[in-house]
Parts: C-alpha cells; structure tokens; sequence
C-alpha cells in the first residue's frame, strides 16, 4: 500500500478495523430518518434529530463511519436564500442570484452566525462527543460549481457558463470561500473527512470542467488538507468523462455513481485513491435479493483492489430500503 493510500486508512480506521472487513459507510439521509420515526425536516433541520437516527443506524448495520450530510440547502441560507422544507420531499430554496449585480453584491456569511451551517457544525460536535476521538466523522459542504447553481439555478448557471462565464466565475469564487470556511468548522467541530457534494459537475464536458472546476477544486481540497482533514468527493451522475481531470486534484476518496464502470475509475484514479460506490440504490440495494446483491457486490470486488475500495451505493440509500439488505452488504464486506 503507497504511502497516501495508507494515510487513508488511517483517516477511516475504527475500533473495529483490522478484523478483516472492507470499510462500508453509505450515505444515509432519508434512511436514518425513516428508521428513527422522524421526517425528512425533521432530519434536515435539527442536527440531534440527525445524529441520534445516525447513530441508530451505526447500530443496526456496524457503518465505518458517519456523516452529516443532509441536504445542499446549508450555505445557501447562510448566503440568505429561503429554503422551504416540505416534510418528506426534498428542500427548495429560492433563486439569488439573477445578475451580475447581484453577484457583487452578495457577501460571504459568517457560517457560525446562521442557524442552517451552525445546526451542521453542532452536528459534528455531537457525533464526536457520542463516538470518542477514533472514528471517522464527515463533514459536508457543497462545491463551487453546485453552489453557485443553488444560488442561481441550474439551468441558469449552465447557460451563464456559455453566455457570461465571467460571472460563473466570480460567484464561484464567492462559493469557494464559503466551502473553505464551512469546512474549517467542521475540521474544528471535530471532522476527520470533508466530503465535497459537486454535482453539476457531471453534466458538463471535460473542457468546461477543466476550465471552470478543475482548479477551485484543487485549491479547495489543498486547504482541507492543509487543515488536518482528507477530501471525500461526491458528483451525482456519469462522471466518466472527467475521470482523468479528476485524478489530478489531489482528492483522496471518490463517490463513484452506479452508472460508471468501476473498473475504469480504478483503472483512471489509480492505486492513490479509494472508491466508494457504485451499488445502484434502487435496483440492486432497494429492489434486489440476495443472490442478486451479492452478484452485484462481488462484480466491483473483482475489479477494484481491497485497499481502494469502500462498499457503499453510488448515490443515497433510499428510505424504504430492507435493513436486511443493508445487513447483506455489510456481511459481504466481512468476507
């Protein structure tokens, strides 16, 4: 194992780690929710409602790591959007930024001032209370390039980006700051990972990611490192096409989503980098039995090194999901 490699580990070990099992940590937002008699808000908006369904899925399922991630709603309210939470179905916030005016306009947040990002940071605080200094905790902060649609809209942004990439740009730069600041708490409230939530990022060709994200991304992970924490990237969709301009960013763990081929992001990440995923949640997780789950598992198990890989979906898993089924991956892992 290279020597990054092995920093990893070391990021992700446990109490437990070292019986033989593959490191399993899904990530979890509906789920916990469901199982801890909470909605959706509920989850979203109280950081004990949060962590306590977390922890009740740490019990049931052995997870090797927990997480605060929720919704991608937190800086945006702190930048001043309102966000409107409608029980079990995903937030909506409003649009802030129409202009380049408002661009210039806007002003980063103190993320300890807002209730939203304050609510994620007592999140982490208490998850480290609960589990001692050993385990791995992460935290969650969004993207620029995510960021910036929250704040403007996703059509919007994909189209500024061809018609004012220079505003792109400058609201980028706005949403960095705030990521880097947002991170900085959590490391400080006790987060061992950032995971870093891009999703945009996979709707766009390799030369507008190289030209728009590469280089935020680059700096973001530079400073969560610099800040004692390792950098857990996360984009929703078919990443493929940008495999090689990821590799160069310095990430150490990468969501891979079912629909990528898992040995061609090992074979374009190389053996410096861990992968999580790629279960598809719905038909294998969700919907599959077990001769099917494990059919599915044991494909990624060929093609991706023990060391680099962590179990997981490649995206949430959904609420309904059997715990049986989560079980079933979790003894997989063991074997």
């Amino acid at each position: 194992m290279n020597s990054k490699l092995s920093k990893t580990h070391s990021f992700l070990q446990t109490p437990k780690t070292g019986d033989g099992r593959r490191f399993f940590h899904p990530i979890l937002m509906m789920y916990p929710a469901h199982h801890f008699g909470k909605t959706y808000t509920d989850f979203m908006t109280d950081h004990r409602v949060l962590v306590e369904s977390n922890m009740k899925c740490l019990e049931m399922h052995d997870f090797d790591a927990v997480s605060v991630i929720s919704d991608p709603y937190r800086e945006a309210a702190a930048f001043g959007a309102k966000v409107y939470f409608e029980g079990n179905h995903s937030p909506k916030a409003d649009i802030l930024i129409k202009n380049a005016s408002d661009v210039d306009s806007l002003r980063n947040p103190d993320v300890y001032a807002n209730e939203r990002t304050l609510d994620r940071i007592n999140g982490v605080k208490y998850f480290r209370e609960l589990l001692g200094p050993k385990f791995p905790i992460i935290g969650w902060v969004e993207g620029p390039l995510a960021e910036s649609a929250d704040l403007a809209g996703i059509s919007e942004t994909m189209m500024n980006m061809m018609m004012e990439p220079d505003m792109v740009k400058k609201l980028q730069r706005k949403c960095l700051q705030t990521a880097k600041d947002f991170a900085l708490a959590q490391i400080d409230a006790g987060a061992n990972i950032i995971g870093v939530g891009d999703a945009l990022c996979s709707q766009i060709p390799p030369e507008m990611y190289d030209e728009f994200c590469f280089e935020l991304h680059q700096e973001l992970f530079e400073f969560i490192h610099a800040k004692g924490a390792l950098v857990k990237l996360h984009i929703c969709g078919n990443i493929t096409h940008i495999l090689p301009s990821l590799a160069k960013t310095g990430l150490d763990i990468l969501d891979v989503d079912w629909m990528v081929n898992m040995a061609d992001a090992y074979q374009a990440m190389g053996d410096e980098v861990m992968l999580a995923g790629n279960l598809d949640p719905v038909s294998v997780i969700l919907e599959g039995n077990q001769s099917y789950i494990e059919e599915k598992y044991n494909e990624i198990e060929k093609v991706v090194p023990r060391d680099n890989w962590i179990v997981m979906g490649g995206c949430e898993i959904p609420p309904a999901t059997p715990v049986e089924n989560v079980n079933l991956l979790r003894k997989l892992s063991m074997k």
